[in-house]
């Protein structure tokens, strides 16, 4: 017999992940509980400045499909900007155009909208989190999961028929005394500045630009409103001289890298950030199947790339239903289950490879070497392997956008 409970279900973080989770839980008929540790939303902490402007701002089609059935994606998409297409350039000499449209799926496009955006669009679904709420301990029991919740100064405890950590990278720990982690620091630097103001004078505001420097790479992408987000990896000590400032170093980066000194001068506020990969050996935490982690808390892999904050939201996707299923019924779903975490482990080691290759191809290099690249892209971009570099990067070899790609439907 089941024991009494509080809540169907308690998701524990209420960042955009947790969110679409507990939405989706709801829609499904489960009575859901979200805590968040933090007491403001997403978009009274970027009004307050103490979020960074180091947020996540682009959603794949992938995401965008799975978003739709509840509403959140047409919210989304009256506020983004939609990148329809990617260039490399060498400095201004343009080496080839990927446009996104080449696969033909349901939304051929990027959306760029500011992390904050998409949690709104996504929380008019959901239940209200309760703010302020840290949790401490997850102990769970034969029928019954027991979370202990600090608000203020008291501690309480919830119960729920199943819990999902969704708190991202920082909540990790909730996890580890039910799985251990792998993880890589990645010694590389990067600047980031989302410039309002900013003009890319090579392309237009639909095209992402990637600029493969020798002495690093740039990264510039439209935003939602106008401007650019401006992403450089630099080194401590550039061309041999010391880097002044964060804004000095990478004002001169764009400079240099993308020959544009205006598009420089657009550049104001600037946050640094390095980057590591870190995967779970396990998101199904009990055997019981009533204890799970997903998002970042799960897998963290390598921003350039811009895939983390996706695939958390295709892990909420695909658990939804099972986990409403599961407790509907009372009924352990087994197989469907571990075929989820399958897949999604699966799918955060592909991305994890993709940032990392990403990463590699954005380091500093000799001249020749760069020469032989710089030749060799415009030569790959007239074969085959432009459909599958456009695939790589939208998401495509995801698990759950592989099940959903048209050439894949039955009939």
């Amino acid at each position: 017999m089941t024991p009494p409970v509080d809540h169907d279900a308690i998701v524990v973080g209420a960042g955009p992940v947790g969110q679409f989770l507990a939405a989706e839980l709801q829609r499904h008929g489960m009575e859901t509980l979200l805590l968040e540790q933090r007491d403001g939303t997403a978009e009274t902490r970027s009004r307050s400045g103490s979020a960074p402007n180091g947020r996540a701002i682009g959603l794949h089609p992938p995401a965008l499909a799975a978003l739709e059935a509840c509403g959140a994606t047409e919210r989304i998409l009256e506020e983004a900007a939609r990148i329809e297409r990617g260039a490399a350039y060498d400095r201004a000499r343009r080496l080839a155009t990927l446009d996104l449209s080449v696969l033909g799926a349901r939304f051929p496009f990027a959306a760029s909208i500011p992390q904050h955006t998409t949690e709104r669009a996504i929380s008019a679904s959901g239940p209200a989190a309760l703010r302020g709420a840290r949790v401490t301990e997850l102990a769970p029991e034969p029928g019954v999961v027991r979370v202990s919740v600090r608000t203020g100064v008291r501690t309480h405890e919830r119960t729920a028929r199943a819990v999902v950590i969704a708190t991202g990278a920082a909540g990790r720990d909730l996890a580890l005394p039910f799985t251990g982690f792998s993880l890589h620091e990645y010694p590389d630097r990067y600047l980031m500045s989302d410039a309002p103001a900013a003009l890319d004078p090579r392309a237009d505001d639909r095209t992402a630009i990637i600029t493969l420097d020798r002495r690093g790479v740039l990264e510039s992408f439209p935003l939602a409103g106008g401007g650019r987000r401006l992403v450089a990896r630099i080194t401590a000590h550039a061309d041999g001289r010391p880097d002044r400032t964060a804004v000095d170093a990478l004002r001169r980066a764009v400079a240099e890298r993308a020959g544009s000194d205006a598009l420089a001068a657009a550049i104001g506020s600037v946050s640094p950030f390095r980057i590591r990969r870190a995967i779970v050996h396990r998101m199904r935490l009990d055997p019981a199947g009533r204890l799970f982690v997903i998002g970042d808390a799960a897998h963290e892999v390598s921003p350039i790339g811009g895939q983390g904050m996706n695939l958390g939201l295709l892990d909420a996707a695909g658990l939804a239903p099972l986990l409403a299923a599961r407790l509907r019924r009372d009924d352990d779903l087994d197989v469907a289950l571990r075929a989820w975490e399958h897949d999604r482990l699966a799918s955060a080691r592909t991305a994890a490879r993709l940032g990392s290759l990403n990463t590699a191809l954005g380091r500093a290099r000799s001249r020749a070497v760069h020469a032989m690249l710089s030749a060799g892209i415009p030569a790959a971009m007239r074969t085959p392997l432009r459909r599958t570099l456009a695939r790589a990067y939208t998401m495509g070899f995801d698990r759950a956008a592989e099940r959903s790609r048209p050439d894949q439907a039955g009939p």
